[in-house]
């Protein structure tokens, strides 16, 4: 968006990842919610596990598929960047308070933080980062996220390839290591996965190499089996439908009316009651419910304490409501949160004898 020389050692793409790494959203992240709030344990992903396992995953399908894979790593590390404290818990009840006024969509709050909400050059706000990484953030999408149209970024054709392996990518780092945080916290048992045939299939290799392993070691085993057979055949497919369509230029993928990255109809059907089984046992778990419902309530309560009395927040948010209005300061305010530090000021604003 700002004219800026090139870097004479780096990609546009590696100044895109860099810039990324080294700002202060890419490093709230650390103390955002996957699943697990923070407190509940050190164990389970935070927001920022999740986008390094997802940007591992992400490079290795690119360099195979020979795409752009300092491209695909960018946008792999920027995909949550616009993330509400509390996971999609705090995305819901941001986006019910911000009905009247534009809504609210991590995607497009994304692409706010790194072209404006971000200051760390005095040329200009935000990042700068490229057209392409930042079509990915607004384009990304998976069965949780839903990609927007943005004037200016392509609205009428499809994402790059580096996005949609991004998008899939999310899909097996999100349905793997929730397995294994399942497993973990007790709110998922083995036995609950037996009866999946994709399970089934992998635990009776894994059993027949290894006829004595511990639980910890076997639910490893399996987990990296799953990630390997998921990637793997989105590799093949991949690659069959380029050469069956006889794509072999980036313009040919943004004009084709449809996702080329994708998984064969056999893995499909074996993926599918996997993440049943996690919406229906994890997602939907009483303690996952209530956790979610809490959230709501302490983002509310906090943005109505805000909105009342818009003196209460901290100056330079106050500077930001001048520009954009009071809602949207204060829903930009809380997005950036993590999932500590909304904890800690709704403790200062409602329990009588915290400091403020």
């Amino acid at each position: 968006m700002h004219k800026e020389k090139e870097h004479p050692y780096r990609t546009a793409y590696q100044r895109d990842r860099d810039r990324i790494i080294h700002s202060a959203a890419f490093r709230r992240l650390e103390y955002k919610t996957q699943v697990f709030v923070n407190h509940e344990g050190d164990y389970y992903r935070t927001r920022l596990t999740h986008t390094l396992e997802v940007a591992q995953i992400a490079r290795t399908i690119a360099m195979a598929l020979r795409l752009n894979v300092d491209l695909t790593e960018a946008i792999a590390l920027a995909h949550d960047l616009g993330h509400t404290p509390f996971g999609h818990s705090g995305e819901d009840a941001l986006n019910e308070l911000m009905t009247e006024d534009g809504g609210f969509n991590h995607n497009l709050h994304g692409l706010r933080v790194v072209d404006l909400l971000e200051e760390r050059y005095p040329e200009f706000p935000g990042l700068n980062l490229t057209w392409e990484l930042r079509e990915g953030i607004v384009k990304h999408s998976t069965a949780f996220d839903t990609s927007s149209d943005i004037e200016g970024l392509a609205p009428d054709e499809m994402p790059s390839l580096e996005t949609q392996i991004v998008d899939i990518a999310d899909e097996i780092a999100y349905d793997n290591h929730d397995i294994d945080d399942g497993l973990t916290s007790g709110l998922l048992q083995e036995d609950d996965f037996r009866k999946l045939p994709i399970w089934a299939k992998i635990s009776k290799e894994i059993s027949r190499k290894y006829d004595k392993i511990d639980i910890q070691k076997r639910k490893y085993m399996i987990i990296r089996a799953l990630i390997n057979m998921q990637v793997t055949d989105l590799i093949t497919e991949t690659e069959r439908k380029l050469k069956t369509r006889r794509i072999t230029s980036y313009l040919q993928v943004k004009r084709s009316g449809e996702k080329i990255a994708g998984f064969s109809a056999e893995i499909q059907k074996l993926r599918k009651p996997l993440r049943s089984l996690l919406i229906e046992k994890l997602y939907h778990h009483y303690r996952v419910v209530r956790m979610a419902d809490k959230a709501k309530r302490f983002i509310k309560e906090l943005f109505k304490v805000y909105l009342d009395l818009p003196e209460a927040l901290p100056s330079p948010i106050q500077k930001r409501i001048h520009q954009d209005g009071v809602k949207r300061g204060i829903c930009d305010y809380i997005a950036g949160m993590t999932d500590r530090y909304a904890l800690d000021e709704y403790k200062k604003l409602f329990y009588p004898y915290e400091k403020v």
